[in-house]
């Protein structure tokens, strides 16, 4: 006999994949099943909007279309071709994980979670969305997004991050790993928001558990696992600064009296000689003499 949890889980289900066969956004990583393509759109997209993501993701596959591909280049031409998106240093473990594709695996991505995790900037959402996305495994995956709709419709309230992913894979509708997990992401980003979320017109809201209570304070999503928190201000930030300091690489070696000026802040040489070290630290840059550059 169906218990009442088994019902609202079969409603949620149904309910979220109906809207999503009428609602899938089109983006180019959706149209594609090669692991690579999906793990250089899972890296770029960390913390990086999708508006950004789609030009810089089908120009970077052009130049880098497989990971042997990929590693055969110089790192400093992975990192040029990763202008634009921030976060440089997902560059420099893009070139290393290919790097390891090629030396462990035959220059195909592994189909198994623990040698994902052990690729170079590879974490457990990163691998099971590689899992999800380019094998179609039935494995929930946990994102911001995602996140949010399992705290406040699967769970009515924060869970932590074993109950997140356990939650996660056990509603995964039985091979429907790809379009589930895409509708999960989708109702995350233009239903359930994180502020003002769309509830009145929420596809799941007949069987939402935290709308079911009708909606209390505090919001279920607020401390829930994965969900995300508060970033820190970017304007007048070392990460800034680091920022304008790899753009400056990008257009050739920059001598040590031009660093302050480069990363913006001509006033404080210091600050910008810990910013170059730490490009140096992170394989973004190396010091040849006086001078920094993109390494080799």
């Amino acid at each position: 006999m169906a218990t009442l949890r088994s019902l609202r889980v079969e409603a949620l289900q149904d309910s979220l994949m109906a809207w999503a066969a009428r609602s899938r956004r089109d983006l180019p990583w959706r149209r594609t099943r090669d692991p690579w393509a999906v793990l250089v759109s899972e890296l770029m997209l960390q913390q990086t909007q999708v508006a950004r993501v789609v030009p810089r993701y089908e120009a970077f596959l052009v130049e880098f279309p497989t990971p042997a591909a990929t590693a055969a280049a110089p790192v400093a031409s992975v990192v040029r071709a990763w202008a634009g998106l921030g976060y440089n240093r997902r560059a420099v473990n893009l070139h290393r994980a290919a790097g390891e594709i090629v030396e462990r695996h035959g220059g195909a991505l592994p189909v198994t979670l623990p040698e994902l995790v052990a690729l170079a900037g590879v974490g457990p959402y990163t691998a099971r969305a590689v899992l999800a996305f380019a094998f179609e495994a039935d494995v929930g995956v946990v994102e911001v997004n995602s996140a949010r709709v399992l705290a406040r419709a699967a769970a009515g309230r924060p869970l932590s991050r074993g109950e997140a992913q356990a939650l996660a894979d056990e509603l995964v509708p039985a091979g429907a790993g790809w379009a589930w997990n895409q509708a999960m992401l989708d109702l995350g980003a233009a239903v359930c928001t994180k502020t003002a979320p769309r509830c009145q017109s929420c596809p799941v809201r007949a069987c939402c558990a935290w709308a079911s209570c009708g909606a209390p304070e505090p919001d279920p999503a607020v401390g829930s696992a994965g969900a995300g928190r508060r970033q820190s201000t970017f304007a007048g930030s070392d990460r800034q600064g680091r920022g304008r300091l790899v753009d400056a690489l990008r257009r050739g070696p920059v001598a040590q009296t031009a660093w302050a000026d480069a990363a913006g802040w001509p006033a404080d040489p210091d600050r910008a000689a810990r910013a170059a070290a730490g490009l140096v630290a992170d394989g973004l840059a190396v010091l040849a003499g006086a001078e920094l550059r993109l390494p080799t």
